[in-house]
């Protein structure tokens, strides 16, 4: 009989489940893709019955149930942290305690009275977590392992080496010190939303510059050659208050936090600038490091800090390590499938072994939920919603490919949902990378969101080194890299004196929607064998313009988690400006459609007039 083991996530931020069966991943996703809630913390109900009905069995057949952390553990550090900072930290403290001593600390309890579960429970450490969902994953043998986030239990970052079915982290850095609330704490008083608005902050940090590093590494940190620090609290709120920074913090850099939603200003674009370069040089210390002190030459990443993929494009281009794995759900979802391949590698001591190929086990991160053509059907019947089954997915491909090419905005729902916050061409919103208004028009009119925000390509990977100074494969869309000097245009005087956001609308090179205004992308490579369906479609677009780049963003809107169902995403169609949707081998034309009426998103329904 094979072993079945469920891992999850939860009570935090992006709560998730993910489920093994003799060691081999099965289904994972998270809860929020369910339930239409960003980022839901709550018990991932929703993504465990999805993984049981994906393996189709029911609860009693599990063997063993892995949650990602340790939560007395992390208990032990809220109230050694409040009695450090008593009195003040009077009110985040009754705020915190009731939640914690209703549900949090009774966490056994909690997960078999919602699973209907009897069986044994293991609770590996948060960042053993981390390590876990990078390193079981990956296609190496051995390697040293970097985990960094905001905090775990006490560990903000972690390192050491893993081989065959063993994990050994030996060192760490421990809270408060920690690069992932350092840059929490700038995504905070830039105005964004902590937990979710560090994308935007990194997005930003290319149109200022960097006029404030200094002054981090002076006031706010003691850091070391090693890359670990300590940082002066006084210039913090995160142990004792509601907020990020305190008033030293705002005294320091010259004002109090940007209003979210105010007009962003010079100041912030040269804080993003800032910490961008303060973290790259934290992170670039700390890989130096640990490839000198383990001899390693492969290197595993993860942690929500290792989705950082400017930093990740740096370390890849120093070459410290031969080759770097880095998890693509790297941040608390990923967790769950951390937790899962602990139990089953470190802690039942099952024997691991590594592909002859090279290739990882995340398969393409294509680990959720998928619909045929014969279910999208019906219920498109239900909807009344006019569509074209086109049954011959060359001829598909084909139409698609013409639509992108005349400058329609194309939402593609293919297979199995992705895993983690990346779309990867299975929710996907697609566009033509040559369109010089293409990244304007899907901002503000498709995905209505700040209008500097980039967008990253997709590239066929053997035609990736002629668009982009890539050091080796990206599949995961988790490295930046440069476009090549060959595709860049030559800027006028005028031009180059431009500053701030009035360096968003020159066109940069042959590629201007995926070419960010430092003339770097966010690349992703799509081979033939993790998603045929994508790779045919970017052949059919190269076939029918000569250009093997479109724009790839996720599917949905801001405020919205990626899509999960057919009606998930005709909604989004709907309420945007999209041309056309595709889902699997049903198109569906903006123009045929009737007029949305109403909807109700996190019910998936809607009136049609």
């Amino acid at each position: 009989m094979p072993t079945y083991i469920l891992g999850l996530s939860a009570f935090y931020h992006d709560s998730a489940a993910c489920l093994l069966r003799d060691g081999e991943i099965v289904a994972a996703a998270q809860e929020e893709r369910f339930t239409r809630r960003k980022h839901d913390h709550r018990f991932p109900a929703n993504a465990v019955e999805y993984c049981l009905r994906e393996a189709a069995i029911a609860i009693n057949e599990v063997d063993h149930v892995s949650f990602y952390d340790k939560p007395w553990l992390k208990f032990e550090r809220l109230l050694e942290t409040y009695l450090v900072f008593a009195p003040a930290g009077l009110r985040s403290f009754m705020i915190s305690m009731p939640l914690w001593l209703k549900e949090k600390l009774w966490m056994g309890e909690t997960i078999k009275h919602e699973l209907g579960y009897e069986g044994k429970l293991y609770y590996p450490e948060h960042h053993q977590s981390h390590a876990a969902s990078a390193f079981f994953s990956s296609p190496f043998e051995e390697a040293a392992i970097l985990t960094i986030d905001g905090v775990g239990e006490w560990a903000t970052a972690s390192w050491g080496t893993a081989r065959a079915n063993k994990l050994d982290l030996t060192h760490e850095l421990r809270f408060p010190h920690s690069l992932g609330l350092l840059y929490s704490a700038f995504t905070y008083y830039t105005g964004f939303r902590v937990n979710s608005g560090e994308y935007k902050l990194m997005g930003l940090a290319p149109y200022g510059k960097p006029r404030y590093a200094d002054l981090i590494t002076k006031h706010l940190l003691d850091l070391k050659e090693d890359g670990s620090f300590r940082m002066d609290m006084k210039y913090f709120n995160y142990c004792q208050g509601l907020t990020m920074t305190s008033s030293a913090f705002h005294d320091l850099f010259g004002g109090p936090p940007r209003k979210p939603e105010a007009k962003i200003t010079q100041r912030e674009m040269d804080l993003a600038a800032s910490i961008q370069k303060v973290t790259e040089k934290i992170m670039l210390r700390m890989v130096r490091h640990i490839r000198y002190a383990t001899g390693q030459t492969n290197l595993c990443l993860a942690g929500g800090v290792a989705l950082n993929c400017v930093a990740n494009g740096k370390i890849m281009k120093e070459e410290f390590f031969d080759r770097i794995w880095i998890q693509p759900a790297a941040g608390d979802a990923g967790g769950a499938l951390g937790a899962a391949l602990f139990a089953w590698y470190h802690a039942l001591g099952n024997e691991r072994s590594v592909s002859a190929a090279s290739q990882d086990k995340q398969k393409g991160a294509y680990l959720g939920p998928s619909y045929g053509t014969a279910d999208i059907e019906l219920r498109l019947h239900e909807l009344d919603a006019p569509y074209h089954h086109i049954g011959d997915d060359e001829e598909r491909n084909n139409e698609v490919a013409r639509c992108l090419a005349r400058g329609d905005v194309v939402g593609w729902f293919q297979g199995r949902m992705e895993f983690g916050p990346r779309a990867l061409g299975a929710r996907s919103i697609l566009g033509d990378a040559r369109n010089a208004e293409m990244q304007r028009t899907m901002n503000l009119k498709i995905k209505y969101r700040e209008s500097f925000r980039p967008f990253a390509p997709s590239v066929l990977a053997e035609d990736a080194a002629n668009y982009f100074e890539l050091n080796g494969p990206s599949p995961y869309m988790l490295l930046v890299a440069d476009v090549c000097k060959d595709r860049r245009k030559s800027l006028s005087e005028d031009e180059k004196k431009l500053e701030g956001m009035d360096l968003l609308n020159v066109p940069r090179s042959d590629i201007p929607a995926v070419t960010h205004v430092d003339y770097s992308a966010r690349v992703q490579t799509v081979d033939g064998q993790t998603n045929r369906a994508y790779y045919e479609l970017l052949k059919a677009f190269k076939a029918a313009t000569g250009s093997s780049v479109l724009i790839n963003t996720s599917f949905n809107v801001r405020g919205e988690p990626i899509v999960n169902t057919p009606e998930d995403a005709y909604v989004c169609f709907m309420r945007t400006e999209m041309d056309v949707l595709v889902l699997e081998n049903i198109v569906l034309y903006k123009s045929e459609q009737p007029q949305m009426k109403s909807w109700t998103a996190q019910e998936s329904t809607f009136v049609l007039d």
